[in-house]
């Protein structure tokens, strides 16, 4: 069992070593020993873990529909790569969004916003004016994982 006498043990090994800290919430956890816990790293770790899932999925869809766009409007510089890319991303939003329903209400929120970077970034990849790509996006989140 950890040793929990002293609270500042554990906000240190949090700044020393995060797997072990991890371990040692888990290990809490698992004891119910919920008044040991580090509340305040517990929180800013779940905090930047939902930062970091977010940001994930958003340039997964990002990605796919930048790719997406490029292989609509470029059909003759299609690629193996370019299909590889699309069918990557398109397996992992599948999976971490069949994972959570937050995720995918999040990227459902966010879909037009990143839809207009996706045609920023086709633009500057194929050289094609930003106005060649549709203003709005011509398929839905369900349509594009379908």
């Amino acid at each position: 069992m950890i040793d929990t006498t002293e609270a500042p043990t554990l906000a240190d090994l949090y700044e020393r070593d995060e797997v072990a800290w991890y371990d040692a919430m888990v290990e809490l956890l698992e004891w119910e020993r919920h008044d040991a816990l580090d509340f305040a790293h517990l929180k800013e770790f779940l905090q930047a873990m939902s930062r970091s899932e977010r940001q994930a999925v958003k340039s997964r869809l990002l990605i796919l529909l930048a790719h997406w766009l490029k292989w609509e409007h470029q059909p003759e510089k299609r690629t193996g790569s370019w299909k590889a890319t699309l069918k990557t991303q398109h397996f992992q939003l599948q999976y971490d969004l069949s994972e959570s329903k937050v995720l995918r209400n999040y990227l459902a929120g966010a879909f037009d916003g990143v839809y207009r970077q996706a045609v920023e970034l086709a633009a500057t990849e194929t050289g094609l004016p930003p106005e060649t790509f549709p203003e709005t996006c011509p398929v839905t989140l369900d349509e594009l994982l379908a």
